[in-house]
């Protein structure tokens, strides 16, 4: 399987059963310059920012928690499975996840999973434009 748009339908389950790494999200497919992706996800992310682009997240399984710093101040957005969320570009979040949780991503192709600035990243936590489907 290939990041390219697919010509048969894709099984986001079958996808999903296909790793098992937290925090490494995988391309789906493609849609025009953005990239369809699931993550396996569990504890916390790190702090980032996307300078130049929105970031969507769909909660398929699980929850979501995602940490947002705004000018307003800090707050969080619980995100329970089928609820959707986008965090607009420039602002600095940190995703958690309380227990196993599995999330789609819309993003443009190439965009780094830590944001263009971010904290250190921890060990457990990918930083990568994507893996493709094996």
């Amino acid at each position: 399987m290939s990041s390219e748009p697919s010509s048969e339908p894709i099984s986001l389950a079958t996808v999903l059963a296909s790793f098992t790494e937290r925090w490494s999200p995988r391309i789906v497919t493609t849609v025009n310059d953005y990239d369809v992706r699931v993550a396996k996800v569990e504890g916390e992310h790190v702090w980032h920012v996307h300078d130049h682009t929105d970031e969507f997240f769909l909660v398929l399984s699980g929850e979501l928690h995602i940490a947002l710093r705004e000018p307003s101040g800090e707050r969080t957005v619980v995100l329970p499975q089928g609820s959707l969320f986008t965090v607009p570009r420039g602002t600095e979040h940190k995703p958690y996840a309380p227990a196993p949780t599995e999330i789609l991503l819309l993003e443009p192709t190439g965009t780094l999973t830590v944001g263009d600035r971010h904290d250190e990243v921890p060990a457990h936590v990918d930083a990568t434009t994507g893996h493709a489907l094996s």
